[in-house]
């Protein structure tokens, strides 16, 4: 019988799980298995693996094919290389004490390795909070200064409108007042023309009382003119 390493499909839409699984491979991806091995989530960054080893390993040492993406599982979780120190071992290349060193040694470089990038992606998180943080801060001072500037605005419109509504009260007020000017505008002429039609007999006046002075003034003349005569004789 021909077996698989193969991811088993489980979780709900768009949150994949997959369990890794042992199956024939003539049964259907999510059919019957022979033995679960481990799961996978892709959801997590890194993902989160949970693998027996010696079971995987031993299942590969059994002729065991797996998929591509097993076969990446199983080699990032060192079931593969386990493996192939087995393989030694079985041949004789190397004692079982020696290739259970290596693989010790090649978990902890890998351990080592897993923990670095956990604790880059937080850092990196972090950052990423921070000048989340900065540029939200800095969005807030910009709506606030475009608030304050927009009540600046608002203000010396409501001073201009305050304004311009005095000029038309003013407006209104002289407007009101033309009708008074207008009604007085008859009276004011025909007092004019009373002063006009008095004219004539002003200068006839005047004209009378130049004319009286005139004469007062050719007798004052005669007078003084009999007085020297008579003072020569």
């Amino acid at each position: 019988m021909a077996t698989k390493i193969r991811l088993q499909r489980h979780g709900r839409k768009k949150r994949a799980f997959y369990h890794i699984v042992v199956a024939d491979s003539r049964a259907p991806r999510d059919g019957r298995f022979i033995e679960k091995i481990g799961t996978y989530n892709p959801i997590t960054n890194p993902a989160t693996i949970d693998l027996d080893v010696n079971k995987a390993a031993q299942w590969l040492l059994n002729g065991a094919q797996p998929t591509d993406t097993a076969r990446a599982i199983l080699s990032y979780k060192g079931a593969a290389y386990k493996k192939h120190l087995q393989v030694g071992v079985n041949k004789g290349a190397i004692t079982q004490e020696d290739a259970d060193k290596k693989f010790a040694v090649w978990m902890s470089e890998k351990d080592a390795k897993v923990e670095a990038k956990k604790s880059g992606l937080a850092s990196t998180a972090a950052q990423n909070k921070a000048d989340a943080m900065k540029a939200e801060t800095k969005r807030k001072e910009n709506i606030a200064a475009k608030i304050v500037a927009k009540n600046t605005v608002v203000e010396e419109v409501a001073e201009e409108v305050a304004e311009v509504t005095e000029e038309v009260a003013e407006t209104t007020e002289v407007v009101a007042e033309a009708p008074e000017v207008v009604a007085e505008a008859p009276e004011v002429v025909a007092e004019a023309a009373e002063v006009v039609a008095e004219a004539p007999e002003v200068v006839a006046e005047t004209t009378e009382v130049v004319a009286e002075a005139a004469e007062t003034s050719e007798e004052t003349s005669s007078e003084e003119a009999t007085s020297e005569e008579t003072a020569a004789e």
